[in-house]
């Protein structure tokens, strides 16, 4: 692992940090926010997963997460959203190929030897960040946006017993049935859709829902409502009776502006799951 940069933030440190990855079999970045609490001990951890053409940065530098994080004692953990360079497949549209990993582990060429996001986010790097910094890997939550939403929800869903608590920000919630899935998913993972649904959101909270509290907060003025199938979530959480809430905020769009006016209900909504 290689330390790219190291900054003092919030009492604590933001770091950006890059490794070769076997899962994706390229070199990955991430950043990582440590809080100074983890000077007198390991620290809980937040994910937070991005959604199409972001990397790390975005989240990082736009999200104002660091300083709720501080306030709580908790980590943040801010990977990419697929492998990237030279030798890795892309596409010319925004959706699909590099930025647009949807956090699935592709099984069709040309994507298969380098998209495999989800093992990269369930095992490799959390053994590594667990391995090489004061964290406390007993005590996990992820959040997200958009696509970085999708993978928060399918992840938390798909690893029961892994995160305590789960949020997202606008998630694309039913993508087996939205623009914003079946293209991607088709390309990743084939034309049988049966592969398709171990990482639908909607579907998952029909068959197993997720063992800790939800909330995710989605803007009526989304510019992408259309794509993301709120309303499939929402019905599938009421029929399971999911812990949970589910919250359409007035007059909000898709943006980072969005994403940090409502940071510190989603950092505290996990903190509380963290610390109990």
């Amino acid at each position: 692992m290689k330390t790219l940069s190291q900054n003092r933030c919030f009492g604590g440190t933001q770091g950006v940090y890059s490794h070769a990855s076997d899962a994706c079999g390229v070199d990955m970045t991430f950043g990582l926010f440590v809080p100074e609490e983890a000077a007198l001990g390991p620290v809980p951890v937040l994910w937070f997963l991005s959604g199409l053409t972001c990397t790390h940065e975005n989240a990082m530098i736009k999200a104002g997460m660091q300083g709720w994080a501080a306030e709580q004692g908790i980590a943040v953990v801010f990977p990419d959203t697929s492998p990237r360079g030279e030798g890795v497949a892309n596409d010319d549209a925004f959706d699909l190929g590099q930025g647009a990993g949807f956090y699935v582990n592709a099984t069709q060429a040309p994507w298969a030897p380098h998209f495999r996001m989800w093992d990269y986010i369930s095992r490799e790097l959390p053994d590594l960040i667990g391995a090489n910094f004061a964290l406390d890997m007993d005590r996990q939550a992820i959040t997200g946006h958009s696509m970085g939403g999708h993978g928060a929800l399918t992840l938390a869903m798909g690893l029961p017993g892994r995160f305590r608590s789960v949020s997202a920000f606008a998630p694309i919630c039913h993508p087996t049935q939205s623009d914003w899935g079946r293209k991607q998913f088709t390309a990743y993972l084939g034309a049988d859709e049966s592969a398709w649904a171990a990482h639908d959101a909607t579907l998952l909270m029909k068959d197993k829902g997720f063992d800790g509290p939800v909330l995710i907060d989605t803007g009526t003025a989304d510019q992408f409502g259309d794509l993301l199938g709120t309303e499939h979530l929402a019905a599938a959480m009421a029929a399971r009776r999911q812990d949970g809430v589910l919250r359409l905020q007035k007059g909000y769009d898709h943006s980072y502006f969005f994403i940090a006016t409502f940071m510190e209900d989603h950092v505290d909504f996990h903190a509380q799951a963290l610390y109990a």
